[in-house]
């Protein structure tokens, strides 16, 4: 029996072409979907080489820095600015994706004067959850402000969040003047990202606006360091002023966690307050 075997397909040299490009195109998109399900936010034309995205961050004036740092305590205004829909990631539809959830302004006579605004975040998840339950610490302070008597105590509380790029930032600012006691701002701020579902760190927020690591670290450092020669200085005339270790881990970006994004820009604070009985605090503008 004689057996006739297929002849050969051969494949020209406009169909390889064809295959080639078919080929690299397929692999570009996995490459892209890669990226997205990790850092969830990328411009294919800049993944592509097409188109470059114009760099905002980290390159303002001294100046403007000066601008920023004056006006931060004005960026409280107990609301959320939203740069885009989110009404698919909240859980209550009635409210906004960050609502003020107790309020109360109240004073009685040598005991007490307080005014608060605390937030709540409206989605529903573990992480989330946690950060509720950690901003409800501002609310049992206020129910234990309001229970004191004749300790002559100053409290509040107000907010700002911002929601941008699929990033939503909230950071909240409290008074505390207890008695003859020094006041005390605390501060603490919470970024989520929405598109993958995860908290998000400072060094990923650099990241994400193509900033350098090494660059930012070096600029927390020489900012602390000639706050700390002010110290120095006021400290030689007799002003009682926190002191800044310049050694303390807590300046390394991947400990820091309190900062504040809106914008076109990235607040960096280091409040004092929150470990003792001081106002000072730290702030970076990139």
């Amino acid at each position: 029996m004689k057996v006739t075997l297929p002849e050969k397909v051969k494949i020209g040299k406009k169909e390889l072409i064809i295959y080639g490009i078919i080929i690299f195109i397929c692999i570009i998109a996995v490459i892209i979907a890669f990226y997205v399900q990790f850092y969830g936010r990328i411009d294919f034309g800049i993944a592509l080489g097409i188109s470059k995205e114009e760099n905002v961050f980290g390159t303002k004036t001294e100046e403007e820095i000066e601008e920023f740092k004056l006006g931060f305590d004005q960026i409280f205004d107990n609301n959320v600015k939203k740069l885009e829909d989110v009404q698919n990631k909240i859980d209550d539809k009635e409210k906004d994706i960050v609502y003020t959830k107790y309020q109360k302004k109240e004073t009685k006579l040598n005991s007490y004067d307080l005014e608060i605004h605390i937030p709540c975040i409206n989605i529903k998840n573990e992480i989330i959850d946690k950060y509720n339950e950690e901003i409800d610490e501002f609310s049992k302070k206020a129910v234990e402000v309001l229970k004191s008597e004749n300790k002559n105590i100053i409290y509040s509380v107000d907010y700002t969040a911002n929601v941008q790029n699929g990033i939503l930032s909230l950071i909240i600012r409290s008074n505390l003047k207890e008695g003859t006691n020094a006041q005390r701002v605390i501060i603490e701020a919470f970024n989520y990202d929405l598109r993958n579902n995860k908290e998000i760190t400072l060094e990923e927020m650099i990241k994400i606006e193509h900033l350098e690591v090494q660059n930012v670290q070096n600029t927390i450092n020489d900012s602390i360091k000639v706050e700390q020669k002010r110290v120095e200085e006021l400290k030689n005339l007799g002003y009682n002023i926190y002191d800044r270790d310049l050694e303390n881990e807590m300046y390394k970006i991947e400990n820091t966690d309190i900062f504040y994004v809106t914008e076109n820009t990235i607040y960096i604070i280091y409040p004092y307050g929150n470990e003792a009985n001081t106002s000072e605090k730290d702030i970076i503008i990139l």
